[in-house]
């Protein structure tokens, strides 16, 4: 049960904020895929296949740990 019933439609600036960030999104994909295959002669070794797992392992390992710190300061009340 809501305590404050509000409107929750969107406003004509939500839509137009949810379209250019889809519009973002769509570029930054073309772009990723466009330079990947780009690069189809360039040979990565192992060791640089490692280090890019590992790359990803932390920077994944480092939001997941500030995103449950934003959930937990949340919970707990401490963000006033």
């Amino acid at each position: 049960m809501k305590e404050n019933a509000q409107n929750t439609r969107l406003s004509a600036f939500g839509i137009a904020a949810i379209a250019i960030m889809l519009g973002v999104l769509g570029w930054a994909g073309w772009y990723a895929i466009s330079a990947w295959q780009a690069m189809r002669g360039v040979a990565i070794s192992t060791l640089g296949w490692v280090f890019m797992a590992l790359g990803v392992t932390v920077t994944f390992l480092v939001g997941a740990g500030l995103m449950a710190l934003v959930f937990y300061s949340s919970r707990h009340d401490m963000d006033r």
